[in-house]
């Protein structure tokens, strides 16, 4: 059974329902839509599929709706892209004309204010402009690496604070939705500090929604500068080291992966990577490049990864999630497991939900036991267990199905749905039943059931108790 969580998001490819419930019973465990290309309605057919799906498997599925952000981008080009030449000079209009050689335009009609002379803007990436001059209706740019620039482009403006408000009016409609819909995490695009969080936090007061849980994505240079705040005041945090690079130097973004995954790790909050396993989207076979870069980052100790292109647009979504499952797997066999649970255990709060915690994960790593069972109301329990990295997987057990779907991007965690459960006896009788089934059991196998006793009148963890099956 794999721990690292896989996170999918969907697109033409991987709409329909076989395929959805495909891709769920081959490891997804998170369906992530990314609000530039997807629709309101595009959404809810989706949730409203996986849903049905997850009733009919007995799954949790959770979602993760990833907002635009205040991104500026291109306008339209004839013929749908163009060719920049290098020491060209181009027209950046503030009002909509069709692009071309010449010019183009921008969605963001504030970008002649915020600009000055020199400062370089970055067009699909790889595009670099620097502004020569300011006219009163255009910006004067002259080309310095030339390349393609297409139809509704990222727009980078380097080292320069663009007054934009954080929460777009797509972005209020989409987390209105988001509440509606009751979804899991909401991620957010483009943020440069710790107050664009606390803005969509308190949206989310406001609206009286707190189980959303807020997933920050790191892919501006000044959210590098904020990195420990954004961390502290996010629930999760998902790097993306491709809209990274754009601002930052590629030789840096190794580095930044692993201190951000190890910040989140110490703050006890999910680390999420986009992964680079797209050479080929007609194609299900990674080259081994990307394999190895994968099992570096669950090395480093990365919650879940994320699968983009490869199941929006590409040909094998449900084979591309099994041979991401099979990549996991085979990696976290050479995870040091007690490197995590050592370094967990010098940084946890001396309280008896983590004293427990750190006990019940040594003790399973001593006796080697094949899982951790744990029954909880609102995931706490399982979620302390899960930054101690176990070997083994760890089965929350919750009659609350927010719970259960607010567990799907914890490393390690595998959410079941029960009854409420009266007795010890009876959670015990539950525990080896649900562990028969999802394991091969042989004599002398072990487990370690943990949690608050009695239920629902305790508010932390106060037993471990040893079965041997």
């Amino acid at each position: 059974m794999k721990k690292t969580k896989i996170v999918t998001t969907i697109g033409p490819s991987s709409k329909d329902r076989i395929i959805l419930e495909d891709m769920i019973l081959n490891g997804m465990d998170v369906a992530r839509f990314n609000m530039k290309y997807a629709s309101l309605d595009f959404c809810k057919d989706v949730i409203t599929r996986i849903k049905e799906i997850d009733k009919e498997l007995k799954t949790n599925t959770s979602i993760l709706m990833e907002l635009e952000g205040p991104l500026v981008t291109t306008h339209n080009f004839e013929e749908g892209q163009v060719f920049l030449k290098q020491n060209d000079k181009i027209r950046i209009y503030m009002d909509k004309v069709l692009g071309d050689k010449t010019k183009f335009s921008v969605s963001y009609k504030n970008l002649i204010d915020d600009v000055k002379t020199n400062t370089l803007i970055k067009v699909n990436g790889d595009v670099e402009l620097r502004v020569l001059e300011k006219k009163d209706d255009s910006i004067i740019c002259e080309v310095i690496k030339e390349g393609i620039v297409v139809n509704d482009s990222k727009v980078n403006v380097i080292d320069t604070k663009l007054n934009m408000p954080f929460i777009t009016k797509k972005d209020k409609k989409c987390i209105e939705f988001a509440c509606e819909e009751n979804i899991d995490y909401i991620g957010l695009s483009m943020v440069t500090n710790s107050e664009d969080i606390l803005s969509v936090n308190d949206l989310l007061i406001e609206y009286n929604n707190d189980h959303i849980e807020i997933i920050t994505k790191i892919e501006k240079i000044e959210a590098i500068d904020e990195l420990d705040e954004i961390i502290k005041v996010s629930d999760g945090i998902i790097i993306d080291r491709e809209s990274l690079g754009i601002e930052v130097p590629p030789e840096r973004i190794p580095s930044i992966v692993r201190t951000t995954i190890n910040k989140c790790h110490l703050q006890s909050k999910i680390s999420v990577i986009i992964t680079e396993m797209e050479s080929d989207n007609e194609s299900i076979k990674p080259t081994k490049t990307e394999i190895s870069d994968i099992a570096n980052v669950i090395a480093d100790g990365v919650d879940a990864v994320v699968l983009t292109g490869e199941t929006t647009i590409g040909k094998y979504p449900v084979g591309t999630v099994n041979t991401m499952k099979k990549i996991l797997e085979a990696s976290e066999i050479d995870v040091n497991y007690n490197e995590f649970i050592d370094k967990a255990m010098r940084t946890e709060n001396n309280d008896i939900t983590g004293t427990i915690a750190y006990s019940v994960v040594e003790a399973a790593e001593r006796l080697r036991c094949i899982a951790i069972v744990i029954p909880t109301m609102n995931g706490y329990t399982a979620k302390k267990i899960s930054r101690y990295r176990p070997r083994c997987p760890i089965i929350a057990l919750t009659p609350n199905p927010d719970t259960a779907k607010s567990l799907g991007m914890f490393y390690g965690i595998c959410p079941i749905l029960i009854e409420d459960v009266k007795s010890f006896d009876m959670m015990t009788k539950i525990s080896r039943n649900i562990i028969d089934k999802k394991f091969n059991v042989t004599e002398n196998d072990k487990i370690i059931i943990t949690g608050g006793y009695p239920f629902k009148e305790v508010k932390h963890t106060n037993f471990m108790k040893i079965e041997e099956l």
